[in-house]
């Protein structure tokens, strides 16, 4: 009996093993290696700190571009580039030279999701360049690991993947992105805004999903998700009693709620790096990152699942 038990145990733990791998290759999984070579590349010192309007923004700019090609995503006639110029509120000065960087995967359906990140940062101060390795190179190179596995599995739902430009100015890229959508887009065919904004540094392993007050019938949908083994993912910063915690405009995925537009945020909360210039791909956590973008990931498969458009 012991030896039946053992080679029926033995052929189980096989069997999971194989569904476990299954899984992965079929679906819900995405290059580790290229996801740290974008994260790396994005917060190196040559980079400057990725200003929005600098020479170090328009880097980071043509490195995203080179990725989007090879992915590669479908782009407007003008290209992937919308440029816009905003004026910044403490000095009133003009700053020229900034681009969000927009493509898309055609699906099934007509009806848009747009995925987004900001891929800015503060640049430099003094003599510290503040890298943002978190703040948000960690979101926009899981962007481009979305971009990656959705264009090899087609989507049902038409995606836009949106790298949004001087969010650390006040949004402006996402606000600029907003306002030039033809109004039937922006009103219609846009179900639903996923926006990732730091997912790399979390001592608890806590990945949070921002968003659900406002839209409840989100949450059953992310609940399903099979959370990578030591991740939690929690729910909340999105009540307007938590002032300074509620994270419903504290992001690129402001603008769209404000248009009444469907979103969840995922992050990670404030930490010691935050906006400091010791943000640097080294102090970044590389097994709590790929596990933060593949819960994200399988949350964009679950909820491209879903008929959205009849939540609106």
């Amino acid at each position: 009996m012991k030896i039946l038990f053992d080679f029926r145990s033995k052929i189980h733990i096989l069997s999971l093993c194989f569904f476990l791998f299954s899984l992965e290759i079929n679906g819900q999984s995405f290059d580790k290696a290229q996801l740290m070579t974008d994260l790396k590349v994005l917060s190196a010192d040559d980079m400057q700190g990725r200003l929005a309007g600098s020479a170090g923004g328009e880097k980071a700019r043509n490195y995203l571009i080179d990725r989007f090609r090879k992915v590669p995503l479908l782009s407007y006639p003008e290209g992937y580039e919308q440029y816009f110029n905003f004026t910044t509120f403490r000095t009133n000065e003009k700053v020229d030279n900034c681009a969000n960087l927009i493509g898309y995967i055609e699906g099934e359906l007509e009806d848009i999701i747009v995925i987004s990140c900001h891929y800015d940062h503060v640049g430099q101060r003094e003599d510290k360049i503040y890298n943002g390795a978190d703040d948000n190179a960690s979101g926009t190179a899981a962007l481009l690991a979305m971009a990656d596995y959705f264009s090899k599995n087609k989507p049902r739902h038409t995606l836009i993947f949106a790298a949004f430009d001087a969010e650390e100015q006040g949004k402006k890229g996402s606000i600029y992105f907003i306002s030039k959508l033809p109004e039937g887009i922006r009103k219609g065919l846009i179900r639903l805004n996923i926006n990732m904004d730091m997912l790399s540094i979390s001592d608890k392993n806590e990945l949070w999903a921002s968003g659900t007050y406002h839209n409840p019938f989100l949450k059953p949908m992310l609940e399903e998700v099979a959370l990578p083994e030591g991740l939690s993912l929690q729910f909340g910063h999105d009540r307007p009693e938590q002032g300074i915690d509620d994270w419903t405009n504290a992001s690129d995925h402001g603008p769209f709620y404000k248009e009444g537009i469907p979103h969840i945020y995922f992050g990670v909360e404030d930490h010691e790096h935050y906006h400091q210039s010791t943000d640097t791909f080294e102090n970044i956590q590389p097994e709590f990152y790929q596990k933060a973008v593949l819960t994200v990931l399988r949350s964009v498969i679950r909820l491209d699942q879903a008929d959205l458009f009849m939540r609106r």
